[in-house]
């Protein structure tokens, strides 16, 4: 198995591509080790001393080091607990209730044009960075949204939403406002 890794705009976070589906759908956060229980993958890659969050998407593994830790020491053990767990055969993940999904329901038409601005534009973008954007809701002009992955504490998040995202959404979406993000 070979694994690549690329650099993200967050230094502190690396993104692995194993050339294998990681998830079918969706993606999962785990931003500490007790969340990861549900996956045998990120509990893996949490047993490494110095792993701070692990995030899994479609066809990627976005590790976060802990502050003070190096990417030469780390690297070579994330790249060995990821070959291990596929060697496994083991699941991602052993239950779907913790992948994300977009809300469901009645929308009216403008959150399903943020919506879906948001999917088709905004998450292939971010996704390329090692990370995801979860809508959370729509209120008097203003987008909630929050970072997840490498993008969650990225030194750059706050300029995607603001510079990106929020003249995007403004742009095609005149009832947007503002975007200010949810942690």
């Amino acid at each position: 198995m070979f694994i690549q890794t690329e650099q993200t705009p967050n230094p502190a976070t690396l993104k692995f591509l194993p050339g294998e589906p990681v998830l079918e759908e969706g993606t999962a956060d785990f931003p500490s080790v007790a969340a990861a229980s549900r996956s045998p993958l990120a509990g893996r890659l949490f047993s490494i001393e110095g792993v701070a969050s692990v995030f899994l998407g479609n066809d990627f593994i976005s590790v976060t080091k802990a502050e003070g830790r190096e990417w030469q020491v780390l690297k070579p053990s994330i790249l060995g607990a990821i070959m291990e767990h596929y060697a496994t055969g083991q699941p991602t993940i052993l239950a779907d209730e913790g992948t994300t999904t977009e809300g469901e329901g009645e929308d009216d038409d403008v959150v399903r044009q943020i919506k879906e601005l948001i999917e088709t534009r905004v998450r292939p973008a971010v996704a390329q960075d090692g990370g995801d954007i979860i809508f959370h809701g729509f209120e008097a002009g203003v987008v909630y949204l929050q970072m997840q992955g490498a993008c969650s504490g990225c030194p750059s998040s706050t300029m995607t939403l603001k510079s990106g995202i929020e003249n995007m959404l403004k742009h095609y979406v005149p009832e947007v406002e503002e975007v200010r993000p949810v942690t």
